[in-house]
């Protein structure tokens, strides 16, 4: 594109306009949030002191950022090297998704300047919270030096970013470790709530739900933002990365359907486990099963048959499936099947204020997002460090 034309094309594009518009309500927003406090843009009260905050931002936001470990660990660690492009995509999807978590998470806490105080005033070690904290601590920082040398390569930093990618195998394998103990600890959160939880989602094997539904998400995240990105960002693809971006699908497809298989009989191990079948003929029983057949077995299958058949559209669309499956499934055990014993007019919906702020985040990492691959090599590689990989 000639210089000319840079300089001649509008910046009242209908993406900055509807994001300008997005980011102005957001901070204003926040200005609201923390100089008149929590109790004047949510609804939240001392039945229900967590909310959409914690439910989507938090625990869909963590899930949904699994495809960086997902990602490494099949190509670093498993020997899928030809799917080597795919790393740096997934990566910086991790780190994007890991830090506005830790962002939105200053929201629902206040005081942004006490988030490291679980560090040094805490009920003791064994806490969840604390567990839960220390690995996405730990883990945020271990994305940053997976991802820096990307940004260092972009900079022209060549000393600092060959000195850290020596380390990563062993950031890999370090990643993998936090990110198994705190994706089942999120779940494990939910256990000390056995009166509040409905019994369908309730189960001791919630952590365990919680870190296998999280690789079928981070497999699913990939290939879904791979299908978004291949659209929007094409002409920052490598022939390489283009090359190999059928087979990863096909590949991909195929581990995220034994993985829900496995998901799937395990939560009907719980089910008899705790001797709940009787509960599925209930109206939370319905909605138990909608979740657990349309959105978990149906994917499944559909993800066997397009690996099968080759048919790239089924898994593309199989893949947003699942990925509306993992939500609806945070949602359900955070918020909708939480408190399920309440009055109607006692139960906890978000308000307007919330909505705004959530989406204000989202805004944020989908403009992040877009910076970094318009100007780093993510979907390309580096003209200098092409045989470095």
């Amino acid at each position: 594109m000639s210089t000319e034309a840079v300089s001649n094309k509008s910046v009242f594009t209908p993406f900055n306009v509807i994001t300008g518009a997005i980011i102005a309500m957001g901070l204003i927003l926040t200005v609201m949030r923390f100089y008149n406090g929590l109790g004047t843009v949510t609804n939240l009260d001392n039945n229900n002191p967590w909310g959409i905050w914690i439910g989507f931002d938090l625990l869909v936001g963590v899930v949904l950022a699994a495809g960086g470990y997902t990602t490494s660990s099949a190509v670093l660690l498993f020997g899928m090297k030809k799917h080597r492009a795919a790393v740096r995509p997934a990566l910086l999807t991790a780190f994007l998704g890991y830090f506005f978590v830790v962002v939105a998470l200053t929201y629902d806490l206040g005081r942004p300047w006490r988030l490291p105080y679980p560090f040094v005033v805490q009920s003791g070690t064994t806490s969840m919270l604390f567990e839960v904290g220390l690995c996405v601590a730990l883990y945020l920082t271990v994305l940053f030096l997976e991802f820096s040398p990307a940004a260092l390569e972009w900079l022209g930093f060549k000393r600092l970013r060959n000195w850290i990618h020596k380390g990563t195998i062993a950031l890999t394998v370090f990643g993998v470790v936090l990110s198994t103990l705190h994706q089942s600890s999120l779940g494990a959160l939910y256990l000390i709530a056995p009166s509040k939880l409905h019994p369908l989602w309730y189960s001791t094997y919630l952590p365990t739900f919680f870190f296998i539904s999280s690789i079928a998400a981070g497999l699913s995240m990939v290939m879904f933002e791979g299908w978004i990105s291949h659209k929007a960002f094409h002409d920052h693809m490598s022939e390489e990365y283009l090359g190999q971006h059928d087979d990863l699908y096909y590949g991909f497809a195929k581990g995220a359907s034994w993985v829900l298989l496995g998901y799937f009989f395990a939560k009907v191990i719980g089910i008899a486990v705790d001797d709940e079948w009787h509960l599925l003929a209930t109206g939370w029983g319905q909605w138990f099963l909608i979740e657990l057949l349309g959105f978990v077995l149906m994917p499944c299958l559909l993800y066997a048959i397009g690996a099968r058949e080759k048919n790239l559209k089924l898994i593309r669309w199989t893949a947003l499936l699942t990925v509306a499956g993992i939500i609806l499934n945070r949602l359900n055990v955070s918020l909708i099947a939480f408190n399920y014993h309440l009055p109607a007019d006692q139960r906890y919906f978000p308000s307007w204020q919330e909505f705004g702020i959530t989406i204000f985040v989202c805004t944020l990492i989908v403009v992040t997002f877009r910076f970094i691959v318009t100007r780093m090599p993510i979907f390309h590689d580096h003209p200098d460090y092409k045989d470095h990989h």
